[in-house]
């Protein structure tokens, strides 16, 4: 078994903490994590594709290390997140490399894919569309614009004092009602529990307009895809995630988990590391 460490890796100007294998030179998978997640969401998937052969690197992003916590919104701008992306992969020796992304990882996901089809091997997406289904979505769906309906709440100033207060019961509900177990939520609090963290991660949020990337023109994807998504997510509705298949020019699949809401690898972590193998296979 493969030993999966705790690393720093240098990149575009800053130091990410990562969970990662030792580099061997083999086909590279970079794990992106979403909101209000960390590195810890991909713990059962590092270690079973770094046992099937594959270099595994799962970084807390931008604004969640505390080496690569700029202080400005507009450091948490989508242009720049993606430039980490490439970087990371640079600094790990990867000219290619598989992409996993979940929420807003999903997000960051397709759009370096769009950008970088040169270095992207192949894609995997948990819960969050593509970006321009998204917006389609939003515009056609009342019922989606609901369901995202807190994305306006984290644009103002006090979002990460009401996240936070009351030992974050706002956010342990938010954990709590997405199926995340009391441990897991914990252990993401470790890092989500402080202001500072916090509130980076919430800059995504607020910087998400500024950016030069506009969600609706993101290109579809050309490489090998995968889109998973669970039929309880209380956030991302079916009009959205079936709108996906249209984004994407190369060979795709899309399953569907019954029952399994938003946070996948919480509520359902022996289930994608499975998908994320055959995939790579064909990959």
């Amino acid at each position: 078994m493969r030993t999966i460490s705790t690393i720093e890796v240098d990149a575009n100007g800053m130091s990410f903490t990562a969970d990662a294998s030792p580099r061997t030179g083999a086909d590279l998978v970079l794990f992106l994590h979403g909101f209000p997640q960390t590195r810890y969401a991909w713990r059962a998937e590092l270690p079973v594709l770094a046992d099937a052969g594959f270099d595994v690197c799962a970084p807390d992003q931008r604004g969640y290390s505390a080496g690569a916590r700029p202080s400005d919104i507009d450091d948490y701008r989508m242009e720049l997140i993606v430039a980490d992306v490439v970087a990371l992969a640079d600094s790990l020796a990867a000219p290619r490399f598989h992409l996993v992304g979940h929420d807003w990882g999903g997000q960051i996901a397709w759009i370096t894919a769009a950008l970088h089809p040169d270095r992207v091997r192949s894609l995997a997406v948990l819960s969050r569309p593509h970006p321009a289904a998204f917006v389609q979505a939003l515009r056609a769906d009342a019922a989606q614009s609901r369901r995202s309906g807190h994305h306006q709440s984290f644009l103002r100033p006090e979002a990460t004092d009401e996240l936070l207060a009351d030992d974050a019961a706002t956010l342990r509900r938010i954990y709590d009602r997405s199926g995340v177990p009391p441990a897991d939520a914990d252990a993401y609090l470790e890092i989500l529990g402080a202001w500072a963290p916090l509130d980076a991660a919430v800059n995504w949020y607020r910087a998400a307009g500024r950016s030069s990337i506009k969600a609706a023109d993101v290109a579809g994807a050309s490489v090998p895809t995968i889109y998973v998504w669970g039929d309880a997510d209380a956030t991302v509705g079916r009009s959205a995630a079936e709108a996906t298949a249209s984004m994407v020019e190369g060979p795709y699949r899309f399953v569907e988990l019954a029952g399994v809401g938003h946070f996948i690898t919480d509520e359902a972590p022996g289930a994608v590391a499975p998908l994320l193998l055959e995939h790579l296979g064909a990959g």
